[in-house]
């Protein structure tokens, strides 16, 4: 037989239940409501008590009642539930961060850090052929997950701001190595200034690196010696990129826009221009390229110690006779740049010249870099080089009172001075490269001229990929 249900006591359950959960003050309103009813409707509540209407509407209200509670009590159980088994079922990992200080290779770091040559086995193996670890620099740093038992879950390896990798355990066990995307903002921001001693002391007043300085004084390489033909009151502008990652600034971009007003040899322009095929240039407003057949200092920035003359007292010797090149003084160890394009005709020790390289130009040219401290690397005879690439290091070697540059230049085996050749320009555009430079002048001139408003700040979003790769300076 059916079991006899107790309905008064299941409402009464039910509304308990349900009291039980309003405030105080809300209890004393619905009492004194309660009341109201009663005083003045006591004839159609005793009405109402005698129909079957009352019994209706309170098993309804008590199943109702039941079933809120159910839920929620049931979600809460549910949730619980769920959050101690996902805490069951997640692994426990362990960390471990380092960093590549001087002299270190990657298993004495390791050992360091108490990492087992098995997990070290298996970084080399996973990021071979992406991560060379010879070549490993100070400040490089690699984060390492583990699971329980000491093996290896994933690996973070960031050579550089750019240069970030990582290495990932599959399903399978195995590992998946890749390079990953790094987002970056770029700003574009413009410097003016002017002249007082060089131009480096004005760059270097705005805090700037000096390689920002180095790329501005390469750009009119081949029009001003930035050494000798600096006057008081010259002017400087220039708008350029600036890249951060994380609102730290992480390196320059390109230079778009370059002026400077010389005393000496007049107003220089150099606007940046993509000529295709991975060519880029400056060029003034005509579309001649600045860059000439012979950029008209090895060393963009140092002293003039000595100038050409064919009557010269040498310090050492201490005779007079013919200096038929230019001294230029400046740190030892300061890179010195191919003057042009050509091949490395002698490579070692000239008696007083100490080491000394001769490259040959062609028609006729050549050129002489004497006292080096050293060669760059693969300079030796016949070598090809390029104009600007970095062949030898300032140095006092041979006959010298200190560290300098001793170059000299020759065409047709008759010594000139340097600074007076003249040359021609090493292209010009036309056709449709014409019209889009052309077009881009246009918009990157209005660009320099709406960042004089410090209100303007041009920031763009670039994301850094293998197949979106962005160059530095």
């Amino acid at each position: 037989m059916a079991e006899k249900i107790n309905i008064s006591a299941l409402v009464s359950n039910a509304c308990n239940a349900f009291l039980s959960r309003l405030c105080p003050l809300c209890l004393v309103a619905f009492s004194r409501g309660l009341a109201r009813f009663r005083n003045h409707t006591k004839r159609h509540l005793a009405i109402f008590l005698n129909t079957t209407h009352f019994l209706t509407v309170g098993i309804s209200l008590a199943l109702v009642v039941a079933f809120f509670l159910y839920a929620v009590n049931g979600k809460a159980m549910l949730a619980k539930s769920a959050a101690n088994e996902t805490e069951e079922f997640l692994p426990n990992v362990r960390e471990i961060v380092g960093e590549i200080r001087p002299g270190d290779s990657l298993t004495s770091s390791f050992r360091s850090n108490g990492v087992d040559e098995e997990v070290q086995q298996s970084v080399i193996s996973a990021f071979s052929g992406q991560v060379n670890f010879r070549e490993m620099k100070p400040n490089d740093r690699y984060t390492l997950t583990l699971d329980d038992d000491g093996s290896l879950v994933k690996c973070l390896y960031e050579s550089g701001p750019l240069e970030i990798h990582a290495i990932e355990r599959t399903p399978e066990g195995s590992f998946k190595a890749k390079k990953l995307d790094v987002p970056l903002d770029c700003r574009t921001v413009k410097l003016h200034g002017k002249i007082e001693s060089s131009l480096f002391a004005a760059l270097s007043a705005f805090h700037e690196d000096p390689k920002l300085i180095y790329s501005f004084a390469d750009i009119f390489a081949s029009k001003i010696d930035f050494n000798t033909e600096t006057r008081f009151g010259d002017t400087f502008e220039l708008v350029f990129e600036k890249y951060y990652k994380n609102s730290q600034f992480v390196g320059y971009g390109k230079i778009l826009v370059a002026r400077y007003n010389s005393k000496e040899v007049g107003p220089l322009e150099g606007f940046y221009f993509d000529k295709g095929q991975n060519e880029t240039a400056y060029f003034d407003r005509r579309g001649f390229e600045l860059g000439e057949s012979f950029i008209r200092s090895p060393i963009p920035m140092a002293r003039v110690s000595s100038g050409f003359s064919y009557h010269r007292y040498h310090p050492v010797l201490e005779i007079v006779r013919p200096h038929l090149g230019v001294d230029l003084a400046a740190p030892a160890g300061t890179p010195i740049m191919a003057a042009s394009d050509g091949r490395v005709e002698y490579a070692g020790w000239k008696g007083g010249f100490g080491k000394q390289i001769i490259l040959d130009h062609g028609g006729g040219y050549k050129t002489y870099y004497g006292h080096l401290s050293g060669f760059a690397k693969n300079i030796a005879a016949g070598a090809k080089v390029q104009q600007k690439q970095i062949i030898g290091y300032v140095g006092s070697t041979g006959i010298a009172t200190g560290p300098h540059l001793d170059y000299r230049m020759a065409q047709n085996g008759t010594f000139t001075n340097p600074f007076n050749v003249k040359f021609r320009p090493r292209s010009q555009l036309a056709g449709t490269q014409l019209v889009l430079f052309r077009q881009g002048l246009q918009s990157i001139t209005q660009l320099a001229k709406s960042l004089d408003d410090p209100k303007i700040v041009v920031v763009k979003n670039v994301v850094v990929t293998p197949a979106n790769p962005i160059s530095m300076l």
